[in-house]
């Protein structure tokens, strides 16, 4: 009786046709009674591989030469702990709250709140958990403007997961707005002026290959009917592809003007570097930042660009050109 009544727990969380298949959890294991099991479930809810987007946060006192000072650097450890803890929450939630649209993925029914590995109100809560804390921490810890955009990022996305990922266009725009926030913190949290330049270039960037992954995703869901993210169908796939164009060539093209000297009034000091003593280095970092973008776009139009991370750790050439830039920039900040 004990053992049907353990399997009993199971199915309401199972997805359909599960019952008569391979259960999600080892045999013999039950929610309550694996607690590993259960935890593991909630770390791949969490999305580690997606904690690498958090590391935007350097970005700002990267590209104001800032990297290299103890405070700095404690600062952004934080910062990167409560990003990772406030977009877990998001994960958690999320998936909580599209497990019947994810089961109909043929991706995304794997995930652990789908499968059933994670009861839906497990997930709840521990998102619940993480928001509250990230949000405490950021409070009693940072300075206020970091502690709004904490704030502002959870409500953002805590009313995508309800509400405005349903909306055309609004979809795209919040989870864009995600990286952008992400690349301000930085900036806030260690007090370095934010350049609109910077701005302009993240927040396109952004735009773009939050573009791409959805026609990625539109292009893998053509033969669903939009059972999996009912507003992919609302999208045409010559809109997306018009969208992630757009938003590239502006990346590109405030990024230039950047990079060839365009000044504003809420833009940051240049790095001062001796006349004559240093190569065009920030000027050279357009072409890499350049075909950086090509190559990405390679994968945007093979509709194969639906998981950005893989496409920027998984292709060796990516990386490369990503080194290049890299070395070019730091050059720039340190003026050599």
């Amino acid at each position: 009786m004990v053992e049907h009544a353990s399997a009993a727990t199971l199915e309401d969380d199972r997805p359909p046709g599960a019952q008569g298949g391979a259960s999600p959890l080892p045999h013999g294991a039950t929610l309550l009674g694996d607690p590993l099991a259960l935890a593991g479930g909630l770390v791949r809810t969490a999305r580690p591989r997606q904690w690498v987007k958090n590391l935007l946060v350097v970005a700002a006192p990267a590209a104001a030469g800032q990297l290299f000072s103890v405070t700095v650097g404690l600062r952004l450890a934080l910062i990167f702990v409560l990003f990772t803890a406030a977009a877990s929450a998001v994960y958690l939630i999320n998936d909580a709250k599209d497990v019947h649209a994810d089961r109909a993925h043929p991706e995304k029914r794997h995930r652990p709140v789908a499968s059933g590995q994670v009861p839906v109100t497990v997930a709840y809560g521990a998102g619940a958990a993480l928001a509250l804390a990230a949000l405490t921490a950021a409070t009693a810890a940072c300075n206020p403007a970091t502690a709004l955009v904490v704030g502002v990022y959870l409500a953002m996305q805590f009313l995508y997961c309800t509400s405005l990922k349903h909306i055309l266009v609004v979809d795209l725009v919040v989870v864009a707005s995600g990286f952008l926030l992400r690349a301000m913190v930085g900036g806030l949290a260690t007090e370095i002026p934010l350049s609109r330049w910077f701005l302009i270039t993240t927040g396109f960037g952004a735009l773009f290959m939050v573009a791409a992954k959805r026609y990625s995703e539109r292009m893998l869901m053509d033969g669903q009917g939009g059972r999996s993210r009912a507003l992919l169908a609302q999208y045409s796939d010559g809109y997306l592809r018009f969208v992630w164009q757009l938003a590239a060539g502006v990346a590109v093209l405030s990024y230039c003007l950047w990079a060839l000297g365009a000044t504003g009034s809420i833009d940051s000091a240049p790095v001062p570097v001796p006349a004559g003593e240093s190569l065009p280095w920030r000027q050279l970092s357009i072409v890499p930042f350049v075909l950086a973008v090509l190559r990405y776009a390679v994968f945007a139009d093979r509709g194969s660009a639906g998981s950005p991370e893989d496409v920027v750790l998984g292709d060796r050439p990516l990386m490369v050109i990503g080194a290049a830039w890299t070395v070019l920039y730091g050059l720039a900040v340190v003026g050599l």
